[in-house]
C-alpha cells in the first residue's frame, strides 16, 4: 500500500514539474514573439520616419536620414538574403559570419548617425557629412557585394540543375522517337532459298499456262461444258492452282498502337 502511494505521488510531482516546464516554455515563447513583433514595429515606424525625413526635409538632417536609410535597407536586405540562402548551402555560413561582422560596423555609423540628427551644431555636422558618406558607401558596398554573390551562387546552381534536367528531358524524348519496324519475311520456296523460291515461281506459272491452254481445248471442243469458276478448282487429277485473293487491308494493323476497324453491317 504505502508502495502505490509513494508511486503515484512520484506520478503527481512529475506531471506539475513538466506542467511548470511547459508553461515557462510557453511565456518564453510569447514573449520573445512579442518582443519580435515589438521590434518589427518599431523598425517600421522607424524607417517610415527617416523615409519621410529623407523625401520631405532639406539640409543635414534629410541627408542624414538618407544615408541612414540606405544602409538600414542594404543591411536588411543582406541580412534576409544570407539567412535564407544558409538554409540551402552549407558554404554560406562563412559569408554569414563577415556579414555578423560587418552588421558591428553598420550598428555604430547607425547609432552615430542617430545622435548626430539631435546634434544643434549644424555646421559640425555638414563638416562630418563627406566621412559619413564614404564609410556608409563602403559598408552599404561590402553588404551589396554578399548579397548579389550569394544570389549569383544560387541562381547558377539552379541553371546548373535546369541544363542536367533538359539533357535527361532529351534522352528521354529520343527514347520515346526512336521505335524501328521489322522488315516483311520474304518468301521461300520449297528450295528453301531464292532460287527455290524462283523455281517454286516458274513451275506455278509454267502449270497455269498449260491449264490454260487445256481449258481453250476443251472450250473448243465441246460448247455445252462450262468453264469452271475462278475460285473452283479442276479436280484433284488434273493439278488445277486455287486462285490468289488479296487480302483484306482493314484486317491488317501495321502498329501495336492502331486500332482494328470495325466490320461493315449490312442491314
Amino acid at each position: 500500500m504505502e508502495s502505490v502511494i509513494l508511486i503515484l505521488g512520484l506520478l503527481f510531482f512529475a506531471f506539475v514539474a513538466l506542467g511548470v516546464y511547459a508553461g515557462v516554455k510557453a511565456v518564453g515563447a510569447a514573449k520573445r514573439g512579442v518582443d519580435r513583433t515589438i521590434r518589427q514595429a518599431r523598425r517600421t515606424v522607424e524607417e517610415t520616419t527617416l523615409r519621410a525625413k529623407s523625401y520631405g526635409q532639406t539640409g543635414v538632417g534629410g541627408e542624414l536620414a538618407q544615408l541612414r536609410l540606405a544602409l538600414r535597407t542594404s543591411m536588411r536586405a543582406t541580412q534576409e538574403a544570407l539567412q535564407a540562402g544558409a538554409a540551402e548551402d552549407a558554404s554560406l555560413s562563412e559569408s554569414l559570419g563577415l556579414f555578423k561582422r560587418l552588421s558591428v560596423h553598420g550598428r555604430e555609423l547607425d547609432e552615430e548617425l542617430k545622435k548626430l540628427e539631435r546634434e544643434p551644431d549644424r555646421a559640425t555636422v555638414a563638416s562630418l557629412l563627406p566621412s559619413l558618406k564614404q564609410r556608409t558607401e563602403r559598408i552599404t558596398h561590402s553588404a551589396d557585394s554578399l548579397r548579389w554573390a550569394a544570389r549569383d551562387r544560387a541562381r547558377q546552381f539552379s541553371d546548373d540543375s535546369l541544363d542536367a534536367l533538359n539533357a535527361q528531358i532529351d534522352v528521354e524524348a529520343g527514347a520515346l522517337r526512336h521505335w524501328t519496324v521489322e522488315p516483311d519475311a520474304p518468301v521461300q520456296g520449297q528450295g528453301g532459298g531464292p532460287q527455290g523460291g524462283a523455281s517454286g515461281r516458274s513451275q506455278g506459272q509454267s502449270q497455269s499456262q498449260n491449264q490454260g491452254q487445256g481449258q481453250s481445248h476443251r472450250s473448243q471442243g465441246s460448247g455445252q461444258e462450262q468453264r469452271p469458276g475462278p475460285g473452283e478448282g479442276s479436280g484433284p487429277g488434273e493439278g488445277a492452282a486455287r486462285a490468289i485473293t488479296a487480302s483484306d487491308p482493314r484486317g491488317r494493323t501495321g502498329y501495336p498502337w492502331q486500332k482494328a476497324p470495325r466490320p461493315e453491317t449490312t442491314n
